[in-house]
């Protein structure tokens, strides 16, 4: 391959790499032409983006970025697929769901906001939250004091009432 095609490839996995905050490395080899691309349709359609990618060409687009990628090296070794989401989970929630009673697909790695995972820690990405998720959370704890002033005020406000009438009798 020549030189200029090498990095043509590079420029397109840095592309690739740098529009995303969440991006795993897998173990895909092992699968059929058939499961391979069943799952892909799969990433297709729950939005991550996958590519088979050479570890040397993988290496030196993570290298040309902004974001240090140095805890994946030493993991870029055999067969790797990159997916690329907007969600940190989505990727380990398609992989455990695809996998079933398989071992096939593996996460070597996984970059998630500026958090590196090692290994195939598939429970563990699979919980983590996305950001909607997570603002979610935070809304509804807000609005459940709130909500819990305005129950009381109404309740008491019939108590209240109550009282100032019976006082008033008196």
């Amino acid at each position: 391959m020549k030189k200029e095609n090498k990095a043509v490839i590079i420029e397109e996995i840095a592309n690739i790499l740098s529009g995303s905050n969440t991006v795993y490395v897998a173990d895909i080899s092992g699968l059929t032409a058939d499961k391979s691309n069943a799952l892909r349709r799969i990433c297709f359609t729950k939005g991550v983006k996958i590519k088979m990618v050479k570890n040397t060409f993988l290496r030196k687009a993570m290298e040309q970025l902004d974001t240090d990628y140095s805890e994946m090296y030493p993991v870029l070794k055999g067969t790797s697929a990159i997916m690329v989401s907007e969600a940190g989970n989505t990727p380990a929630r398609i992989i455990r769901d695809f996998r079933g009673k398989n071992e096939i697909p593996t996460i070597k790695a996984a970059y998630i906001e500026q958090c590196v995972y090692l290994g195939d820690q598939i429970d563990l990405l699979c919980s983590l939250k996305s950001r909607e998720e997570l603002i979610g959370d935070i809304i509804t704890l807000l609005q459940s004091p709130a909500k819990n002033v305005v129950s009381a005020l109404q309740s008491g406000g019939g108590k209240l009432a109550g009282i100032v009438k019976t006082l008033s009798e008196k």
